[in-house]
């Protein structure tokens, strides 16, 4: 399926794995490359010679396009930009955050920069600031979110600029795949069914929460203070929403919080940690390889839209 995605980015599909810290490293980023998609390497909030050497991992393994995400609020930010051109890193996703310091520097290294966007106004602004493509996110998505949802997203973001948007959020199908394409997408991202793929180190027992997961399993915290951040609902989420209700400050909610997110992923603790989740969870149900799910996600979407290419 060609796109103006898979045209910028030298990939057989329009579909980008999103960039989970924790969740998005070596393993399934190369994974996801090889199977013909953008897998992405999250650098979270990891010190830059750990995201060198995730790159390099990847490298040795596939010589398919592969991107990294940098979170702007990393305190390693200025370091992992530098990383990512020293090592030839073809792709950067960026999020919370605007990356325009970066840009020039990226650019002149042939860098494709995809910033992810949650308003219309951010989207025009990273245009203007020379953006290649830019990935809407609604606020079904796991993680971080803004106050749109994808369905109104994604329209008034493809009517607002002239550069390939990519949308994200309560996608895990070949129907959400077609369904973004209709709105005017030319490539999607997609994070929480990946979190279960076989190529994925995350620990069994989050993927069992996610496979297990209902429609109405996942909620937000964090509204209060301007930091929404979408997960399914735990004993933590619980304290959280509770403290949050009595008033509790940014700082007492972030000590709640801190580590949570590793405790999780790497430790398997489903009860104090923080198992980042879209909206569409309920419908992930069984753990693939990422060539199983992306070729899956594909035959399905390409019957929907009528394409045989």
């Amino acid at each position: 399926m060609k796109t103006r995605v898979t045209e910028l980015l030298g990939i057989k599909y329009p579909l980008i794995q999103g960039g989970m810290a924790w969740v998005a490293e070596h393993h399934l980023a190369a994974a996801v490359s090889k199977a013909g998609a953008l897998g992405i390497i999250g650098a979270g909030g990891a010190p830059a010679e750990f995201v060198r050497d995730q790159i390099r991992q990847v490298k040795a393994v596939t010589d398919n396009p592969f991107g990294v995400n940098l979170m702007l609020m990393n305190p390693e930010a200025d370091a992992i930009a530098q990383v990512i051109i020293e090592e030839g890193v073809k792709v950067v996703t960026t999020g919370a955050g605007n990356p325009g310091k970066y840009m020039v520097a990226w650019k002149e290294a042939g860098i494709k920069v995809i910033p992810v966007v949650a308003s219309v106004a951010m989207a025009k602004m990273m245009q203007r600031a020379g953006a290649d493509a830019v990935i809407a996110e609604g606020m079904e998505s796991g993680g971080h979110i803004g106050a749109a949802t994808t369905m109104t997203l994604v329209p008034q973001v493809v009517d607002a600029v002239s550069i390939p948007v990519i949308a994200a959020g309560g996608i895990a199908d070949g129907r959400g795949f077609a369904a973004a394409l209709m709105l005017g997408a030319e490539a999607v991202q997609m994070g929480t069914r990946f979190v279960v793929a076989k190529e994925s180190i995350v620990h069994d027992n989050y993927k069992k929460k996610i496979l297990a997961a209902k429609d109405i399993d996942s909620e937000v915290t964090g509204m209060s203070h301007g930091h929404p951040v979408r997960q399914l609902r735990n004993p933590m989420t619980r304290e959280y929403l509770k403290l949050e209700k009595e008033g509790a400050s940014f700082e007492e909610l972030e000590h709640l919080t801190l580590g949570s997110l590793r405790k999780a992923v790497v430790e398997g603790d489903v009860v104090n940690g923080t198992l980042m989740a879209g909206q569409i969870a309920g419908l992930v149900k069984e753990e693939q390889t990422c060539k199983e799910m992306i070729e899956e996600i594909m035959q399905k979407a390409q019957a929907l839209l009528g394409r045989k290419e």
